[in-house]
């Protein structure tokens, strides 16, 4: 599963894994695809430090990268305890019944919330970025669009490649504009943040927008069948998320979640604003019903929304109030039915994707190995 630009960055498979988790992260990278960490969990420096010294560690030398959340366009002096005065009595007394209906416990004493919504607001990330740029990450990716022009600038400066998120042709056509290296299309299908076009459509329409920028696929992929879908639709790899999180190398705190995920089924998420308030792909689940009810206050804009349920979601997580308990998640959830490796993953992957190159060659009148 090798492409031009797998073979720029030194990888055997044009799979690049996004994860929230660092041993993830590394066993991607160390089963020949390339690992990207998600950092928007990492509030605080150190933390992000101290991971970054244990991937270094585990990773045996293969390339690696970054995911930050920042805006292009910055906003200056505004502070977390800011944004915290803007949200309503109303939305805080919602969030306080719908927890109190499900009887979901307080944190403990002087226990602070395990999920901040924090690391959206730019001068995290930057933060974020003073402590990477000290590692030798060969990829920046960011989930909102293209990062600020400084940015992408010191970046280059180090060598380091910058992606983008991209969810329509004219998306893709700012981020190559904007100096961008390598647009990630992110279809409907996809877990987190994305929008109204479906992988098969939005694939080739980036593709032909950005040529000859190189461009990874996203939404809905978890097959060896489908990254050759995705490479022949003229992506030169795929973005992968979701997949990961039944890996034995997670670190899902849940086993509650966990069982939820094996269990569900394509069907079994929806695009809500509840968790953020932009559109995010998620398991559904009576926390995320209750703030698409057209008879709820309905949900903030962010970052307004992820500092209002931030101490709620880390309730409900930590306590395993199995009905409100979920997750961002893709489609491909139904195809997650066991716990693996992630290397047993990536052999499932390569074999679907001989059988599918196989099965073309047979289709076109080829004979013989890819």
């Amino acid at each position: 599963m090798q492409t031009e630009l797998s073979k720029q960055l030194g990888v055997e498979h044009a799979v690049f894994g996004f994860t929230p988790f660092p041993a993830v992260a590394a066993a991607i990278s160390r089963a020949g695809g390339f690992g990207v960490l998600g950092a928007v969990r990492y509030t605080a420096p150190d933390d992000l430090r101290r991971d970054l010294d244990w991937i270094e560690a585990h990773i045996g030398g293969r390339p690696y990268g970054l995911d930050v959340v920042m805006p292009a366009k910055k906003v200056e002096g505004v502070t977390e305890a800011d944004v915290e005065a803007m949200i309503p009595e109303g939305h805080r007394r919602f969030v306080a019944d719908t927890l109190a209906k499900y009887g979901v416990p307080e944190l403990a004493a002087g226990e602070a919330s395990g999920w901040r919504i924090t690391g959206w607001m730019e001068q995290v990330a930057r933060r974020q970025l003073d402590v990477a740029f000290d590692y030798p990450i060969r990829l920046l990716a960011n989930a909102l669009g293209s990062p600020p022009a400084d940015v992408v600038a010191r970046a280059h400066d180090r060598g380091v490649l910058v992606a983008a998120l991209a969810g329509s042709a004219r998306h893709a056509r700012k981020h190559r504009d904007a100096g961008i290296d390598i647009v990630v299309a992110q279809g409907y299908e996809a877990g987190g943040h994305t929008g109204e076009i479906a992988s098969m459509v939005l694939t080739p329409e980036v593709v032909d927008a950005v040529d000859p920028l190189p461009v990874l696929a996203a939404g809905g992929i978890g097959s060896g069948q489908q990254v050759a879908a995705a490479l022949s639709l003229g992506a030169q790899g795929v973005w992968l998320g979701s997949i990961w999180l039944t890996t034995t190398e997670a670190e899902l705190q849940s086993p509650a979640l966990t069982r939820k995920l094996l269990a569900a089924g394509s069907g079994d998420t929806v695009r809500s604003r509840a968790l953020t308030g932009k559109p995010a792909r998620q398991l559904r689940t009576e926390w995320t019903d209750a703030w698409d009810d057209p008879d709820g206050p309905g949900t903030l804009p962010m970052p307004l929304q992820g500092l209002l349920v931030a101490e709620a979601v880390s309730r409900i997580q930590k306590h395993e109030v199995e009905p409100l308990l979920g997750t961002p998640v893709g489609q491909i959830v139904g195809r997650m039915t066991d716990r693996r490796d992630v290397r047993a993953v990536f052999d499932d992957l390569t074999r679907g994707f001989e059988r599918a190159v196989d099965r073309i060659n047979r289709i076109a009148g080829r004979s013989g190995p890819s």
